[in-house]
């Protein structure tokens, strides 16, 4: 089987202006709207808790986010995971206690109502009210202050006397939000119709170590593949490589832009592979126009390109093409995350099917073009010199 039965003859260096006039821009727009609008970040790298549940009977995301809302949390996702008639979800939401810097304040004021207490302040990092009283206090009435305020209380710690020996010591833990979660959803219910599968937590500090160092990780692995393309080529190749993965990676978060879905570690995993997939199909053509150099000896280097870039269409479109249709699978049956990355990387491998023709091709050629007149600078100036006698 063969896709194309005879060689074509594209002029698409011909066509490198536009391309990269139209590329930049979209680049340029993307960039803008990454600083001022942002991604949106999902709990891996913005912090927050992810609670899975399953019910027993046939329900839809609608519903639970519904009645998520009925019980008190109004800033929750949804979604659906697996099969329809599995009835599993995933919830996601900001925080991972349920003290909030409103509810802090609330329980500061009904905690100092309970007699002479003072030092009341609150750790929001781990969900921790801390305060002194003059006078014992029983853990009970101390739990029942502070839930009168709507948050939940895991635990009162009586830390005894304080070394000073001017009163007793106490701490307040408050509830996960996953404990929000279960009571929002069996609220009313003599039985809860739900099991809780999984919660995972991810706190701020971890959250935005976690990008930081998917980040660096992406920075790493384009380095050390322009190294690799630079020493199996020469430098004139490897910035076009370069530039070609930097403009498929700023494509691609375009989409996470535009579209607003959750930008994760499973982005970062997405990105990483289109870099892998972008400079791979950039390399057989890049090996090509090597071959075709010496082959087509003194002809010039942009009829060069476009000999190789025609050479190895049909392998570009059937690569490309079957890995799409793999894709395409992938969106029509998955679901979540899963469609998440599959969607990020068609829009990879097209971006990355463009960009090693229309990006990486015509910045070797520019390259190319500039030593070759500043060779031609340096041979006039040498003509010029005058003799010496």
């Amino acid at each position: 089987m063969q896709i194309l039965k005879h060689k074509t003859n594209i002029d698409f260096i011909g066509k490198r202006k536009p391309a990269v006039f139209i590329s930049t821009l979209v680049n340029l727009a993307i960039i803008v709207g990454i600083a001022t609008v942002g991604f949106n970040f999902g709990v891996d790298f913005a912090g927050g808790t992810v609670v899975e549940l399953k019910f027993n009977h046939p329900t839809t995301a609608a519903d639970v986010r519904e009645r998520a809302q009925k019980g008190g949390l109004h800033d929750v996702s949804v979604q659906g995971i697996g099969a329809s008639e599995e009835n599993a979800f995933l919830l996601r939401m900001g925080g991972v206690t349920q003290l909030t810097e409103e509810g802090a304040e609330k329980a500061k004021v009904a905690i100092q109502g309970l007699g002479q207490v003072r030092n009341v302040y609150a750790d929001m990092a781990n969900g921790i009210i801390n305060f002194r009283s003059a006078t014992p206090l029983s853990a009970a009435a101390v739990k029942q202050a502070v839930e009168s305020t709507g948050t939940g209380v895991q635990e009162v710690r009586d830390l005894g006397a304080s070394q000073a020996g001017n009163g007793f010591d106490y701490q307040v833990v408050a509830s996960g939000m996953a404990d929000k979660v279960f009571a929002a959803l069996g609220a009313g219910l003599d039985k809860p119709d739900f099991e809780q599968r999984r919660v995972d937590y991810v706190g701020p500090q971890v959250g935005k170590q976690l990008r930081n160092r998917g980040v660096m990780a992406l920075l790493y692995s384009m380095f050390a593949i322009l190294i690799y393309v630079a020493f199996r080529f020469d430098f004139k190749f490897g910035p076009g490589a370069l530039l070609s993965m930097v403009h498929d990676v700023i494509m691609v978060a375009g989409y996470f832009l535009v579209s607003q879905r959750e930008f994760n570690l499973t982005s970062i995993a997405a990105l990483l592979t289109i870099v892998g997939y972008s400079v791979n199909d950039t390399i057989v053509i890049y090996d090509r126009i090597r071959e075709d150099m010496a082959k087509y000896k003194g002809k010039p280097l942009a009829e060069v390109i476009n000999i190789a870039v025609n050479d190895t269409l049909a392998r570009t479109i059937l690569t490309s093409g079957v890995t799409a249709l793999s894709l395409v699978g992938l969106l029509i049956f998955g679901v979540g995350e899963i469609w998440d990355f599959a969607m990020a990387m068609l829009v990879g491998i097209i971006v990355g099917t463009y960009s090693s023709v229309y990006i990486a091709s015509p910045l070797t050629l520019w390259l190319d073009e500039r030593a070759a007149a500043r060779d031609a600078r340096h041979h006039d100036g040498a003509k010029q010199q005058p003799k010496v006698a």
